[in-house]
């Protein structure tokens, strides 16, 4: 789970980061007195789960209550890439002096977690990144041992920061990995980390995502959820209990097992297709869970085939016949079907599906033939629209 910016530094005030004094606000009226409350200048920022907000003009500075209002109005429901803005953040204004990028990150090639700073932070860190590798150094930290001084002087010195922050912002580093630890998440990310002209370091923004399956041990945390903000079709697919995840393409995907699902991707994609999902209906799906997962992936328009792969063990492919059966009974089914069923009573689920005579429903016996036949129906159908 992604939060927004006030909610990473609500986390980070918990665990001793320094943030400057803010308030969230979702009126211009409210950012008005959260500007009067915390002092003039203050800076307006719109709060969405996307970077690029300064560029896209969400965030702003404020020295009057004139100012307050007009930049308030202006950045409350823009569009910043696809995000609208519905809440904001107003803070009080930092006199800057440099500019540093810090993060603590899982590493799942490394299996362990990652620190990583940069004297060079801003606006424009990722094409700092992508022009010269070595302006962000890097270090492992052991899980058990957890973050070391060494290591914060380690990368202090590496990045080239100016000497005389090196141990407050090796600081800074300990608290944001002991909020990576506390709070199980998986990215915790600053930019800009904040050397005032008083030099001190201070976080000036947060990027900070949870593993959602620890949230259960995270009330507080679990309660920032904003579910308006989720994805329809990935809020839908959570509703039903299934495993799920929106892709770019327009062929549907369902499958028993992550690792059948992600072959069916690679797959689609080598026959030429493009996937429009991940979809895991699990070990032992019943014919509920295979129409939840119909209605789920026919909610996305931009679908224009379903391949269903299944490799029958404790999933009968019967029951998944069956809850075909039933889905199109049940749902507007406008696109075609390939199915390729395997394994358990699959001369079964095959003689289900051959008996209910489903229009558009093709039935193949292999992986590869199934994927070269959806992929087919797909430009077919993207042909005629």
């Amino acid at each position: 789970m992604d939060l927004l910016e006030y909610q990473g530094k609500e986390l980070f005030r918990g665990h001793g980061v320094p943030v400057p004094d803010g308030r969230p606000a979702t009126t211009v009226a409210e950012a008005v007195e959260a500007a009067e409350a915390l002092g003039y200048p203050v800076v307006v920022k719109a709060q969405v789960l996307i970077g690029g907000r300064g560029k896209a003009g969400g965030i702003k500075l404020a020295k009057t209550r004139e100012e307050i209002e007009e930049h308030a109005g202006a950045i409350l429901g823009m569009d910043i890439r696809g995000f609208t803005v519905h809440e904001l953040y107003v803070e009080r204004a930092s006199d800057i002096a440099e500019e540093y990028y810090a993060a603590i990150l899982l590493d799942r090639t490394a299996k362990r977690p990652m620190a990583m700073l940069s004297r060079m932070g801003g606006m424009d860190v990722e094409e700092i990144a992508a022009n010269d590798p070595n302006a962000i150094v890097r270090v492992y930290v052991d899980p058990l041992l957890g973050f070391q001084d060494f290591q914060a002087r380690r990368l202090a010195f590496d990045a080239g920061i100016a000497a005389d922050v090196i141990r407050p912002a090796g600081a800074v580093l300990a608290k944001l990995y002991e909020t990576f630890v506390k709070e199980d998440a998986l990215l915790v990310e600053v930019n800009p980390l904040l050397v005032t002209t008083d030099r001190e370091v201070v976080a000036l923004d947060a990027k900070v995502t949870i593993d959602g399956n620890s949230l259960f041990r995270h009330p507080d945390t679990a309660a920032f959820r904003d579910v308006g903000s989720e994805d329809p079709q990935e809020r839908m697919a959570k509703e039903r209990g299934l495993t799920f995840v929106k892709l770019e393409g327009d062929i549907g995907i369902l499958g028993n097992g992550a690792g059948l699902v992600m072959s069916t991707l690679d797959v689609v994609a080598q026959a030429g297709g493009r996937p429009a999902n991940f979809l895991d209906a699990g070990g032992g799906s019943k014919a509920e869970a295979i129409v939840d997962a119909v209605e789920v992936i026919l909610s996305n328009p931009n679908v224009r085939a379903v391949l269903f792969n299944i490799f029958g063990g404790i999933t009968r492919c019967d029951e998944v016949a069956r809850g075909l059966v039933t889905a199109f009974g049940q749902l507007e089914v406008n696109v075609p079907f390939v199915v390729r069923l395997e394994g358990t009573n699959d001369e079964e689920g095959r003689r289900i599906l051959a008996e209910a005579e489903l229009p558009n429903v093709h039935v193949e016996k292999t992986m590869d033939g199934a994927a070269e036949r959806v992929v087919e129906l797909a430009k077919a159908g993207a042909a005629v629209s």
